[in-house]
């Protein structure tokens, strides 16, 4: 399945041409390849990865495990498995094996049948057969390994229904006011508990237990406490209110560190809590007062474990992610700014940040050796993530897993800024590999998710490809977004399709303004919020001529108990018989179809608890009902992110076919 070439890994497929095309097409898709998840050995001489690469005959995405020296060369891969993944590795304390997760199936003694649920498994640093460790009923969502390599922390549900092999499943009962989840779908009596798996036997211990989800364990540096998220169900199942808890490897009481009634490392952060090189203290994401819930900015909480006393450096307005404690007593943490996230050191006692990384560039995640030399996970306008050593003289690359853009023409990227109302709204254009200046071209508006999120300077294939079709593709980050404060992310705070509405029109109008784009051919669309504010979009600016609404919906009204966010919808906007004129004001596009002319693409993923298909099933019906030309697009089988690599090249090829029908026909 796999070859090497340069030292690097080419995907080869089937069906894939020899020769390439010169510009990015919706297919390449079928040639991404991510790299994620990097991890210094102990000696600080080599960094394990995880590489996920499509395989367009099966379908499917997997990933396996590769390793890159810290001094440079060829990285190589340490499993070869296309049917089956494996994932999140880890280097055992002595350095001589990995530990990692894996869903290749195997029957253990006593077993009736093959279980591919995700288990630990082990293998020689060196390369070889991996080994199962565990056989854990359910399988395994994440872990920590004990500092002594003897035993790990391991996350599992429990409950009636995990593991359960029946043909028939059992029904779903459920009290809780929480009850459903995209990927996980309706939520009964499962919990998410911590486990003590002995690494020689796979023999698992329950350290915790009651009506309480657990995340993110990490062990301390000298092995006596074992930190966590954890979150209860009943009353408190109505609040976003996380808590970071220690609890010893042996047992008892749980002892909470946090003391705020804010989230602190909500799970949907992806961030674990760290441990200071002494043990002493602990550093985690501590969110804002509930009722900001996305708007407000996570800022960094440090305590002593010992007296419970907290301390907040660097409160600075900017979102924080996946704080680590370095060697040396500093934090380390990624900063997202204005288009940019960048990593940056943080004095643990002064609060004064040094930036490590700048200019236009992405930062996704990073390792960190025992000795202090960091690896950082990067991408740019030009290339998907890899990795880099991070040096005084700037940054090293290590890794190139994605050789075949190298035989492809991308178009300048560049940045925009422009008035709207009282506001400075930034964003930045992608022309397409042969633009020209005196033309006007069809212009297509990509609006991001979120709400608060924000469109970066990192590689997007489906943006590219776009613009190799002949459009000019605008990335306008509108109020509500993240990289710019507090205050410009609430700025829309139960008022969608407002003041975002009006930031993206007037960066349309930039556009025509400055001649680029041509007024008679403008597009918009977006996925998930994007597909929201793309239904406030047609509604809201009549020089929108076709538009793409993924993953959206315009009744809100209709998303009251169909889909995950019940206790945000109470915090921002209150329940839809107290506040019922917020809601019906939020439902415009769909309570007042009249303002739509605009030839309307809806798409959604059928197994979506995030932004069910209701959303994009009402608003096609609608259109359909009132003569508006429009079509429906259903992925089966999909959560809200799209993972087959077939349904991500036909989303953006329909995306195409549909702007060129109603952009560019005569």
């Amino acid at each position: 399945m796999y070859r090497i070439l340069g030292g690097f890994m080419l995907l080869a497929s089937s069906g894939l041409a020899s020769a390439a095309p010169s510009a990015v097409v919706p297919e390449d898709h079928y040639r991404l390849i991510d790299v994620s998840e990097p991890r210094f050995s102990p000696d600080g001489a080599a960094i394990v990865y995880t590489v996920t690469a499509p395989d367009r005959e099966r379908d499917e995405k997997t990933s396996d495990l590769w390793t890159v020296p810290w001094k440079g060369g060829a990285p190589a891969p340490l499993t070869r498995t296309p049917e089956v993944s494996e994932y999140s590795p880890r280097y055992a304390p002595d350095g001589k094996s990995i530990v990692y997760l894996s869903d290749a199936g195997e029957k253990k003694d006593g077993e009736d049948e093959e279980d591919d649920s995700a288990q630990l498994w082990r293998i020689p640093a060196a390369g070889g057969a991996g080994t199962r460790i565990t056989a854990i009923p359910g399988g395994i969502s994440d872990y920590d390994l004990s500092p002594d390599g003897r035993s790990a922390v391991v996350v599992a549900e429990v409950g009636k229904a995990v593991g359960s092999k029946a043909k028939t499943p059992p029904p779903v009962e459920t009290e809780r006011f929480y009850f459903k989840q995209d990927g996980r779908g309706y939520l009964d009596d499962r919990t998410q508990q911590l486990f003590i798996v002995d690494l020689e036997t796979g023999a698992a211990r329950q350290l915790t237990s009651g009506a309480r989800d657990h995340w993110k364990p990490v062990w301390s540096p000298d092995g006596k406490l074992i930190a966590y998220t954890a979150k209860d169900h009943g009353e408190t199942d109505k609040t976003l209110n996380t808590e970071i808890y220690v609890l010893p490897p042996s047992g008892g009481e749980p002892r909470k560190i946090s003391p705020t009634a804010n989230a602190d490392n909500d799970p949907d952060w992806g961030a674990g809590v760290s441990w200071s090189p002494d043990s002493k203290r602990i550093v985690w994401l501590e969110g804002m007062e509930d009722k900001w819930l996305y708007y407000g900015t996570p800022h960094l909480a440090v305590a002593d474990v010992a007296t419970g006393a907290v301390t907040r450096p660097a409160k600075l307005d900017l979102w924080f992610y996946y704080p680590r404690f370095a060697p040396d007593g500093s934090i380390l943490a990624q900063i997202e700014g204005d288009r940019d996230t960048w990593l940056a050191r943080v004095d643990a006692k002064s609060g004064k940040i040094t930036y490590l990384t700048k200019g236009a560039r992405f930062a996704y995640d990073y390792a960190v050796a025992k000795d202090g030399r960091i690896a950082i996970l990067e991408t740019t306008n030009e290339k998907p993530s890899e990795l880099f050593a991070l040096e005084k003289s700037g940054v090293r690359q290590l890794t190139d897993h994605n050789p075949w853009l190298n035989d492809r023409t991308l178009g300048e990227v560049r940045d925009v800024s422009f008035r709207s109302g009282d506001a400075e709204i930034h964003g930045f254009y992608t022309f397409p590999p042969d633009y020209d200046p005196a033309k006007r071209y069809p212009l297509v508006a990509d609006i991001h998710g979120g709400p608060v999120y924000q469109h970066s300077h990192e590689f997007d294939l489906d943006a590219r490809a776009l613009a190799a079709a002949g459009y000019v593709v605008l990335k306008v980050n509108p109020r509500g977004s993240s990289g710019r404060g507090f205050d410009f992310s609430r700025a829309i705070y139960a008022d969608w399709g407002n003041l975002d509405a009006d930031d993206i029109s007037a960066g349309i109008t930039n556009a025509i303004e400055n001649g680029i784009a041509d007024p008679d051919r403008i597009g918009v669309g977006g996925w998930s919020y994007g597909g929201i504010l793309t239904g406030y979009m047609i509604a809201h600016d009549k020089r929108i001529r076709a538009a793409v609404a993924g993953a959206g919906v315009s009744n809100i009204l209709a998303t009251w108990g169909v889909d995950m966010y019940q206790r945000e919808y109470i915090l921002e906007l209150g329940t839809p018989w107290e506040s019922f004129d917020t809601w019906k004001k939020l439902a415009y596009p769909f309570l007042e179809p009249e303002r739509i002319t605009a030839p309307t693409l809806f798409q959604c993923a059928d197994a979506d608890d995030n932004v069910p298909c209701v959303g994009a099933e009402q608003m096609y019906l609608t259109l359909k009902t009132r003569g508006v030309p429009t079509k429906l697009i259903v992925y089966p089988g999909e959560n809200h992110g799209l993972t087959v690599p077939s349904y991500l090249a036909h989303r953006i090829r329909a995306n195409i076919d549909w702007y060129d029908r109603w952009l560019k026909a005569d």
